[in-house]
């Protein structure tokens, strides 16, 4: 699967839908890194994707990558919300809260 996506890519057939796909494909064979730049790049190409902005703030978390991740969900949850896609909305909100606390923990841990 994953081959055939990316020889996608390489024909020239780019599309946010792919480029999503390629994330879902990396996040399954657990290759973190690789996921959240393909949920980056569908996200350049349509910013009203929210389960993009869902999945890319999900992996960004897993990343530890909390201040990204934060930016990201905040940025998500409304184009969630404008799309009516409710429960994209929710996941969103719970991982922002959990990275929040992380950030929280983080910085506390540091002083």
């Amino acid at each position: 699967m994953l081959e055939n996506l990316l020889k996608m890519l390489e024909r020239g057939q780019d599309s946010a839908m792919l480029r999503f796909s390629l994330g879902n494909e990396y996040l399954r064979r657990d290759a973190l890194p690789e996921a959240a730049q393909h949920y980056q790049a569908a996200l350049e190409l349509d910013a009203q994707y929210s389960a993009a902005w869902r999945a890319y703030g999900r992996t960004l978390l897993r990343l530890e990558r909390l201040e990204a991740a934060v930016e990201a969900l905040e940025q998500g949850i409304p184009v969630a919300e404008a799309r009516g896609d409710k429960q994209a909305a929710r996941e969103m909100q719970v991982f922002l809260k959990r990275a929040r606390k992380q950030l929280s923990e983080r910085d506390r841990d540091k002083s």
